[in-house]
C-alpha cells in the first residue's frame, strides 16, 4: 500500500469553500481502481490548513494516479487557492492494505 499524507495551506478566504473546491478531484480519485481512501479533514488548531489521506493499493497504483487528468487538472487549478507549498509524507508500506482495528481503544 501507499500511504500519501498532504497537508494543504489554503488561503483564507477560500478555506471554507475547500471541500467544494476539491471536489471534483477528490471524486475522480476516489474512483480510481487502485484507491483504497482519499479523505480530507481540517486542522484543529488551524482552520486554513486542510489535510489530505490517501491510500492506493499499491506503487503503481499510486504512478497511476499521477497520471490521470484530474489529477493534472487539479495540480494547475489548485495554486491560487493556497498560501503556500503543500507538505508531504510519502510511505510505500508493503505489509499494509488498509485500515485495521486500533487494537488499544475499544467501545464500552
Amino acid at each position: 500500500m501507499i500511504l500519501i499524507n498532504v497537508k494543504w495551506h489554503v488561503k483564507p478566504e477560500h478555506a471554507d469553500n475547500w471541500p467544494q473546491i476539491v471536489k471534483e478531484f477528490t471524486d475522480g480519485c476516489r474512483a480510481e481502481e487502485g484507491n483504497l481512501f482519499f479523505e480530507w479533514s481540517r486542522g484543529a488548531d488551524d482552520p486554513n490548513t486542510w489535510y489530505l489521506v490517501e491510500g492506493f493499493r499499491d506503487a503503481e497504483a499510486g504512478a497511476a494516479h499521477v497520471q490521470t487528468q484530474h489529477f493534472k487538472d487539479a495540480i494547475a487549478s489548485f495554486p491560487p487557492y493556497v498560501s503556500r507549498t503543500p507538505e508531504i509524507i510519502y510511505i510505500d508500506a508493503e505489509e499494509a492494505t488498509g485500515w485495521g482495528p486500533m487494537a488499544e481503544v475499544q467501545p464500552a
